[in-house]
């Protein structure tokens, strides 16, 4: 169902439909801004969010041990990959890690060169895993590296967690300064001058009788 356009002053944000325009949101960062009709937005969040999660997928990988290997689905024993909840916040960036974890569990070995595969275990059985690097000698290998790789795919996912949801909710408008003045403008106006609604006070006797003696005097 269409969402009502959100309206503050004279500017208009048109939500369409806020649930597809999130879950495009979802599917690839900014696709539901470009939806919505919200250009730069949709760049901004397309540019940041894959940047700061390409980068971690080049920082978790290489050439010989395959790229984006801090990327990958597992809830092994011994291996629950936690961080991948996080990761897939990207959307289709991080299908592939799906992909390859169901071929590993069918016992077909990886595609791609490993690329966002799960690693070997020790003394793991698994015959589609058998060429592969294990978890030690990814974290001996790229060593820091490979945690930076996490933290940057994490962040890149949870960034658009916060996309999604303004695809969905719309902006936060902020009062503009010529607003907040002419809202204190009016309240002044509103306000009774000084002294107004005081009635005169009568004089006292002490100085009815000071006036009366000067009289006579």
């Amino acid at each position: 169902m269409a969402a009502e356009p959100e309206q503050v002053g004279e500017r208009t944000v048109e939500l369409k439909d806020p649930g597809l325009a999130a879950f495009l949101a979802w599917l690839i960062p900014g696709l539901g801004h470009l939806y919505q009709g919200r250009t730069a937005k949709a760049i901004l969040f397309f540019v940041c969010i894959l940047g700061t999660f390409a980068y971690g997928v080049y920082l978790g990988g290489r050439s010989d041990l395959g790229y984006g290997r801090a990327v990958y689905l597992s809830f092994r024993t011994g291996d629950n990959r936690l961080p991948f909840l996080c990761q897939v916040g990207v959307g289709l960036p991080a299908l592939p890690a799906v992909i390859q974890a169901n071929l590993v569990r069918q016992g077909k070995p990886p595609l791609w060169n490993g690329f966002m595969a799960p690693p070997r275990l020790d003394g793991e059985g698994n015959l589609g895993l058998r060429n592969s690097p294990s978890l030690d000698t990814l974290h001996y290998e790229l060593s820091t590296r490979f945690e930076l790789a996490t933290v940057y795919t994490m962040i890149a996912g949870l960034l658009n967690i916060l996309a999604i949801y303004d695809a969905w909710g719309g902006p936060v408008w902020v009062a503009r300064k010529e607003e907040e003045e002419e809202e204190d403008e009016k309240s002044k106006k509103d306000r009774p001058p000084k002294g107004e609604g005081k009635t005169p006070q009568a004089p006292s006797d002490a100085g009815k009788s000071a006036d009366a003696s000067s009289h006579t005097a």
